[in-house]
């Protein structure tokens, strides 16, 4: 892929390998410095929050093995019964107030509604930017319009476009992020 830098070469390969898809590269995009800035905060010992059970599990053992970055769900938060709107989006905010001020790299593989709680919330001022947001919920409802929020929200993220994503492909990308870094502290993975 022209143009990427090592990181960014690595992260897409990543996708591809975990997807199977070789037509998910021009899918992928970011901000300037997001997988830097992601594998910065990542050895820093970020809290890793995701949106789902699986995303969490599948990050966990390269969370431990490297920088031992403690790995949550916001389901940890969310209420069992809800009215008017989703677990999803009510587990985010009473994560994200549980959470502060303690930086987040934000994994969204599923909820939409989540992705865009976290959207409101960093607007309206209510909470710190995460330091990284890995937005590719998978779907058709609400999904696409996600993604183009997250791409305008000036936040450092990593997307993918369409209506491709999951729990599987952001935690590929999150333990891409969390590989280079260990690679680049001179540890062994």
């Amino acid at each position: 892929y022209q143009g990427l830098s090592p990181l960014e070469q690595e992260l897409v390969e990543r996708l591809v390998h975990s997807s199977g898809d070789l037509e998910l590269a021009p899918q992928v995009a970011w901000t300037p410095q997001a997988c830097a800035l992601g594998a910065q905060a990542l050895a820093k010992g970020a809290v890793i929050l995701t949106d789902t059970a699986m995303a969490a599990a599948a990050v966990a053992p390269m969370a431990r093995r490297t920088f031992a970055n403690p790995v949550h769900t916001i389901l940890e938060w969310a209420p069992a019964k809800v009215l008017g709107s989703t677990r999803s989006a009510l587990g985010m905010a009473a994560a994200l107030e549980a959470l502060a001020p303690t930086p987040l790299v934000v994994l969204i593989g599923s909820a939409p509604t989540a992705l865009e709680r976290l959207l409101e919330l960093v607007a309206a001022g209510a909470c710190a930017p995460p330091a990284l947001v890995i937005g590719m919920p998978v779907g058709f409802v609400g999904v696409e319009e996600s993604k183009r929020h997250l791409g305008a929200s000036g936040l450092a993220h990593l997307r993918l476009e369409g209506s491709k994503g999951g729990a599987g492909l952001v935690a590929a990308a999150c333990n891409a992020l969390l590989r280079h870094a260990w690679l680049a502290a001179d540890q062994d993975p």
